[in-house]
């Protein structure tokens, strides 16, 4: 069953929401992926957040850009955590995403990552399920000491002048 939700109002943000699917699965987390479009399809993306928690989602992850209305929609309707990933916009550079992502009202928190930041977006989602999961909770230590042995590689690489200027 999925715990983790990942929306997105347009197809045009799949190439980056994908990258939270590939932490995910790496993690072993299960989710399940959708493009609803909080205008729309109003009455669509109500029916989902009102309904996520029932079908077994914990956290939700959700893809904006411009206006960036969804993060926000979801974390008005669903109750559990909401990580928005504000777009990247030709226009403004994605700023207006971001913007709109990180300026909640006060009770309607959305925890917001950097522009397309999806695969912090699923690493932050991984995180609060490792809170009651201890399984998880080792998988992640282990991320953690293996980036800290590919810095250490390309430390060493530097040092014996393996890189070239």
């Amino acid at each position: 069953m999925a715990v983790v939700g990942i929306l997105m109002g347009s197809d045009s943000d799949l190439s980056v929401m994908k990258k939270a699917a590939a932490i995910l699965d790496r993690f072993g987390v299960e989710y399940e992926m959708r493009i609803i479009s909080a205008h729309r399809e109003p009455e669509l993306f109500v029916d989902y957040a009102k309904n996520a928690s029932d079908r077994g989602i914990k956290v939700l992850i959700a893809g904006a850009g411009m206006a960036a209305h969804l993060p926000g929609m979801c974390a008005a309707i669903f109750k559990g955590p909401v990580i928005g990933v504000p777009m990247h916009t030709k226009s403004l550079g994605g700023k207006d995403s971001l913007y709109s992502i990180v300026q909640m009202p006060t009770g309607i928190p959305v925890a917001t990552v950097a522009i397309d930041g999806a695969a912090n977006a699923a690493l932050l989602a991984v995180r609060i399920l490792a809170v009651s999961d201890g399984e998880l909770s080792r998988r992640i230590e282990e991320y953690h000491k293996e980036m800290e042995e590919q810095v250490i590689e390309k430390d060493k690489k530097l040092l014996s002048g393996g890189y070239d200027d």
